[in-house]
């Protein structure tokens, strides 16, 4: 609307904003900065497009206003540049924290079979994946770039074979004396177990599912006690 203006009050000013004129963009915007001097005074404090430069830089996102009742809920691992980061948790104090999580492999009833009679040709399953997963949760920080590498004080893993739907169950709990939660931790622990299941036993089955991956409950920390309701 300004050109548009600008263009009114300068006929001759139109061939220079033209796509089909011969004058460079820099020329053409000298030459109309002039003639706004010559009517105005003064050249214009903040040209609309700068002769120095053609380079556009879009401007910085803005939040939105928030509704009523709206929560806002910021993301840690995002910085004031939108660039991913690691979380500083230096000004945190340390407290007991600790985490549960579970998921499910379903196996089939051929390979649930197999497992319970020990029959896989790699060996005991249940014992193996234990062990990886257990080791999975000490791993994490080489795992996920911006988990923290944090001294775990206590991992438990569990699995059960379940003969309702041939499959197995897992349960992972992560503990820790420090500054950051341990809900990672649990969790990377029965995704890994859960995986070493499936390596296990994919040479009987590659139908194998690994479901339900979640978090079953945490405590300690800024946020405090949490616990899946169902």
């Amino acid at each position: 609307m300004f050109l548009r203006r600008l263009a009114v009050a300068f006929p001759c000013s139109r061939r220079f904003l033209s796509s089909n004129s011969s004058h460079d963009l820099a020329s053409a915007i000298m030459e109309l900065n002039k003639e706004m001097e010559s009517v105005f005074g003064e050249p214009p404090s903040n040209s609309l497009v700068s002769s120095e430069s053609n380079n556009y830089t879009a401007p910085e996102p803005r939040c939105t206003a928030q509704k009523d009742g709206e929560i806002a809920i910021g993301l840690t691992h995002v910085g004031s540049t939108r660039k991913a980061q690691m979380v500083d948790v230096s000004f945190k104090g340390n407290s007991k924290r600790t985490a549960v999580a579970s998921c499910k492999v379903i196996l089939g009833k051929k390979v649930y079979d197999s497992v319970l009679a020990n029959q896989i040709a790699k060996g005991d399953v249940l014992s193996v994946a234990k062990i990886a997963g257990i080791s999975g949760a000490k791993h994490i920080s080489n795992l996920i770039p911006l988990c923290h590498n944090i001294i775990m004080s206590h991992v438990r893993v569990d699995l059960t074979l379940n003969p309702e739907d041939w499959s197995v169950d897992i349960e992972g709990e992560a503990a820790s004396t420090g500054k950051t939660g341990v809900e990672m931790e649990a969790s990377t622990a029965v995704s890994v177990a859960g995986l070493t299941v499936y390596d296990m036993c994919k040479a009987a089955s590659k139908d194998i599912r690994i479901t339900d991956v979640r978090l079953e409950c945490k405590t300690g920390g800024k946020s405090g006690d949490w616990s899946r309701q169902e």
